[in-house]
């Protein structure tokens, strides 16, 4: 299934996505006769939709997508958890080893974005990059889970674009800063279940900026793979519902390479995670004073 976060108007709502269909959270409510709640994190979370998953097949999916906005799905996360240095390629070309535990960033609940919204860079960032993930939902609240069950804490996916101000992260010498603007973290286009997904550890990723493919990879070269991410991390801090694990980007960023080209006013983003669909996104830098 795919669960999108939805705007009509000034109408926040949430609904399911079939194709450019839409099935609204008041068509599921009448479809099922479960008055299932308005907060979409409660809805996926506190049983309801295990209550209603499977009374779906008749569903009309009366409403087409461009009616409405798309919204990140998750609208406040306890944690935004990002790997540094996770793909065999991204490390390699980096000059570096990828970590035999995951290298983490926590960035704030307030750099979440949608698709087809701005991301927006003050002016004094100089070195503006973009970094493709595959991204976790949790879907149940886990502490020292172990690998064989960490699956099972999973409940589904997401593209997301770690938006990154390198000449921050330099100056810095850590991450979090460079990591952390409002909309640095543009995620979507909706979560997809894990049932939908048959391997996710085996899934095409592309980068495009204005049309020209900058990352080409696989999630096939994560080094810590999915299980084990989850279960490294929940023996550090305890996993929650509805919590992000972004889980590190390939090959073909900018960071570190002579010629660098990186993001600038106006340029257009498209990420496609296989099976996750588009995340579309345009760079808009503005004056910071």
């Amino acid at each position: 299934m795919k669960i999108a976060r939805l705007l009509n108007g000034k109408n926040e709502t949430y609904g399911f996505i079939k194709g450019d269909r839409v099935a609204t959270k008041d068509e599921i409510t009448y479809l099922t006769g479960v008055p299932i709640p308005h907060n979409v994190k409660d809805f996926l979370f506190d049983g309801w939709y295990d209550e209603i998953k499977n009374k779906l097949d008749d569903l009309p999916y009366k409403e087409n997508i461009s009616n409405f906005r798309l919204l990140s799905p998750i609208p406040n996360p306890n944690k935004i958890i990002c790997l540094a240095f996770n793909y065999v390629d991204h490390a390699k070309e980096q000059g570096l080893q990828a970590p035999e535990d995951p290298a983490i960033v926590i960035k704030p609940r307030t750099a979440l974005n949608s698709t087809n919204s701005d991301i927006v860079c003050p002016n004094f960032v100089t070195q503006l990059d973009y970094e493709i993930e595959l991204a976790l939902i949790i879907g149940k609240s886990c502490k020292n889970i172990g690998v064989e069950e960490a699956s099972s804490a999973v409940f589904g996916y997401m593209i997301l674009n770690d938006v990154s101000a390198r000449d921050i992260q330099f100056k810095d010498k850590q991450f979090t800063r460079g990591k952390s603007f409002d909309s640095f973290a543009p995620c979507g286009p909706w979560i997809t279940t894990v049932d939908e997904i048959k391997d996710a550890q085996n899934l095409r990723m592309r980068t495009k900026i204005n049309g020209e493919l900058r990352q080409n990879s696989s999630t096939s070269n994560m080094f810590i793979k999915i299980p084990e991410i989850v279960s490294k991390i929940s023996k550090v801090m305890t996993l929650e519902k509805g919590d992000i694990i972004s889980t590190g980007t390939p090959a073909g960023v900018m960071l570190n390479k002579p010629n660098a080209v990186f993001l600038k006013d106006g340029d257009k983003v498209e990420m496609e995670i296989e099976g996750l669909g588009f995340l579309n996104n345009t760079i808009k830098f503005v004056n910071s004073d």
